[in-house]
């Protein structure tokens, strides 16, 4: 049986009416199906853009290690999947290198040679203190997000150099062990719905958009405690820590749906 369309999300689907993933055959239409070739970021991080236009919008980056799985290029553009987090988009291809190494440890530390959560297989550029073995995390994600406070604010971006609202929780939930979809609206579904007036310290908070012409889906941040929020914001530019209702007041001026409270 195959999907119903509208439960595809083409987002994280490798597939276009011409091509599509070969893992997909007999789950998606397509003309042609075909084996993806695993590669490998290369550099500190890369844009993933909608498009094989280098200009059209960043949707997601690409950090150092992890993999992106190619099924089309166009010159020196390469169309497929980044894996950990599953966004399908275009990438340069001199940003990657081919292969997919197992990784041995994360960049845990934010001032550090490559970004947090760089994947690598031995120290290489990076100083063993600033590296954690894999498997070995941090129990905290609002802690994770504390130390990225002042990285400037920027859509589409995902790292300790510049992040977007839900890169920020992505890449504290990341540093902690735990699931980190790409979009606020995914987020909106991690863990369990609480009350507003039973959040605490940990807690997400999403204000879901509106259906419009955009491709960003809503704000996230993580409750520091009963009364303010960090998240990354483009009202001031950086991740910061702010009242939860001054936050709340401009998001529904903006409107954003009322907010969802999810408990990890």
């Amino acid at each position: 049986m195959t999907p119903d369309a509208a439960t595809v999300d083409p987002r994280t689907t490798l597939a276009r009416p011409d091509l599509a993933e070969q893992a997909l055959e007999g789950l998606v239409r397509a003309d042609t199906y075909r084996a993806v070739q695993p590669m490998q970021a290369a550099v500190p991080f890369a844009d993933i853009h909608a498009d094989a236009d280098p200009a059209s919008e960043r949707i997601d980056q690409l950090i150092f290690g992890e993999a992106f799985d190619v099924l089309d290029r166009q010159g020196d553009r390469l169309w497929g999947r980044a894996r950990r987090d599953g966004l399908v988009g275009w990438i340069a291809a001199s940003a990657l290198q081919p292969g997919s190494r197992l990784p041995t440890h994360r960049v845990a530390a934010v001032a550090a040679g490559l970004p947090l959560n760089a994947l690598v297989v031995e120290a290489a550029d990076v100083s063993p203190d600033d590296l954690a073995p894999i498997g070995a995390f941090e129990s905290d994600p609002v802690a994770v997000a504390e130390r990225l406070i002042g990285v400037p604010h920027s859509l589409g971006a995902r790292s300790s150099a510049a992040t977007d609202c839900s890169g920020l929780i992505q890449q504290a939930l990341y540093a902690c062990g735990l699931a980190g979809p790409r979009h606020a609206d995914q987020q909106a579904e991690l863990g369990r719905a609480i009350d507003r007036a039973d959040a605490r310290r940990g807690d997400l908070v999403v204000w879901l958009a509106r259906p419009g012409d955009y491709s960003w889906t809503g704000h996230s941040a993580f409750m520091l405690d009963a009364d303010q929020v960090i998240h990354a914001t483009g009202h001031h530019g950086a991740v910061v820590i702010e009242a939860f209702a001054e936050a709340d007041a401009r998001c529904r001026a903006e409107g954003f749906r009322a907010p969802v409270f999810r408990r990890l």
